[in-house]
């Protein structure tokens, strides 16, 4: 059968009574739904839904074909929070974009999994009050914890929320004004690490560009990197170092800043992966060799010629290791706040190994 715009119509055979009155959307079918299909008591579809004993065979396949027929899925919220769990863990990242939080996110998850709960993230965008607007919307869910990236430097918003058995994890980034688990690599030592790889390989006048200054990852790694030219006994100039917004505009201009000094950078250390992708760029358009070595991996890093030394941080480690130890405290364990820090290592590939060019 057509209609009037020549599209055919297919007749709707589907029975009447498989569906449920009302409207499209909104109407969920309930377990009296199923038991009436399936011709049984509300009792009998509970034991069935919740995997309880005290079913016959024959009438357990009754129910299982009516709650198939219908989509019916069971009310997870009501039942957890009988047993008051939520079986849910609320992430709070700084930046769903950014490629080092995938693997990070995707650890925390598995573990979640493992332990038979949902994990819901959200973005702070380096946003303190969006970090607290989305912590404090995450606990009025009833999130039973939170693995928590902060953006900002003062926590004491969440301490009714601990109070009241909320487990809280943070990493990356310690918790600012309350004690609280922290899981960090080792930034300060990788960035020395690194720093001191340059010297070795001939390099004195370095240049570090890194993240905002407020935000203690920048702060711990642009500490490294001046313990690296203490120890070295080089005095380092203001011109070589350059903290703000990874913006490609900003770091570009400080980058290409350095290279054009009378007395330029040989070497630059860049404080983040989105920083060292923009300065490989301004890289790419000159022709004198600099060394450069960056803090996180980033992808086709060893594809590059010559491929970029790194100093690499296991995101993943860092997010498995957070959600493990939000799961001990929900399992009951009495853990005081303790402060796990993770190793770094670096990944030499040619970018770092480069000679100084005069």
């Amino acid at each position: 059968m057509d209609d009037r715009t020549g599209h055919r119509i297919v007749p709707d055979t589907t029975r009447r009574a498989d569906r449920l009155p009302g409207n499209r959307y909104g109407n969920r079918p309930t377990m009296k739904d199923v038991a009436a299909r399936a011709g049984v008591g509300l009792k009998t579809v509970s034991r069935v839904v919740n995997g309880e004993p005290g079913v016959t065979p024959e009438t357990e396949r009754r129910v299982q074909e009516a709650i198939d027929a219908l989509g019916f899925r069971r009310n997870d919220s009501a039942r957890v929070l009988r047993k008051g769990r939520t079986a849910s863990i609320g992430l709070v990242l700084e930046d769903l974009a950014d490629p080092f939080y995938g693997p990070l996110s995707r650890a925390v998850e598995e573990v979640a999994r493992a332990h038979g709960a949902l994990l819901i993230n959200g973005s702070s965008a380096e946003d303190p009050d969006r970090e607290q607007e989305l912590v404090l919307a995450l606990c009025a869910r009833r999130v039973d914890g939170l693995v928590v990236i902060p953006a900002g430097d003062d926590h004491r918003y969440l301490e009714p929320e601990l109070k009241a058995g909320v487990a809280t994890v943070f990493v990356d980034r310690p918790a600012g004004r309350i004690d609280a688990d922290v899981v960090v690599s080792d930034n300060f030592g990788g960035a020395r690490d690194g720093v001191a790889h340059l010297i070795a390989h001939g390099h004195r006048r370095i240049g570090f560009i890194g993240d905002m200054p407020r935000i203690h990852t920048a702060g711990e790694r642009l500490r490294g990197y001046r313990a690296a030219m203490e120890d070295a006994g080089i005095p380092v100039e203001d011109a070589w170092m350059s903290l703000g917004v990874t913006d490609p505009v900003r770091v570009r201009r400080a980058a290409e800043q350095m290279l054009a000094d009378p007395h330029p950078v040989t070497a630059i250390f860049t404080g983040n992966n989105r920083v060292t992708v923009t300065v490989i760029r301004v890289l790419a358009e000159h022709t004198r060799g600099v060394a450069l070595v960056g803090f996180d991996d980033i992808e086709l890093a060893d594809l590059l010629q010559p491929g970029v030394t790194v100093v690499a941080q296991d995101a993943a480690a860092l997010g498995r290791t957070a959600a493990e130890r939000l799961f001990r405290q929900l399992d009951g364990a009495l853990l005081a706040p303790d402060r796990i820090e993770l190793p770094t290592r670096l990944v030499t590939r040619g970018s770092g190994e480069l000679p100084p060019a005069d």
